[in-house]
């Protein structure tokens, strides 16, 4: 009886502790599909496509100050040389981004 408690103690420890890391894998891959190219795998946008178009980076404390909406409709609507993505990404795709973007600037 004591061996299942502990069992079931243990699933539900590792259950808890990998449930944020599935929740940001969603936004971590979306980015690295549609975003990291531009932007960069850290978000500083050091990389060429980013250096080309001049492309801040998400630690600037004007892209830390943005809030949330204002992210989402850059995203949806795009800005300066950034496409579109409204239509390519869901409301849902596009706050786990966000949300993906705001690890990045820490």
């Amino acid at each position: 009886m004591k061996h299942r408690i502990r069992t079931a103690a243990m699933i539900l420890l590792a259950a808890s502790i990998a449930a944020p890391a599935f929740a940001q894998s969603a936004g971590a891959d979306t980015y690295k599909a549609k975003c990291a190219m531009c932007h960069g795998p850290d978000g500083t946008a050091a990389v060429p496509m980013g250096k080309m178009y001049k492309i801040p980076s998400f630690k600037d404390p004007d892209q830390v100050k943005a809030t949330d909406s204002a992210l989402e409709a850059i995203t949806k609507d795009g800005k300066g040389k950034m496409p579109s993505y409204n239509g390519k990404l869901t409301d849902a795709q596009i706050k786990d981004v966000i949300t993906f973007i705001r690890t990045l600037q820490k």
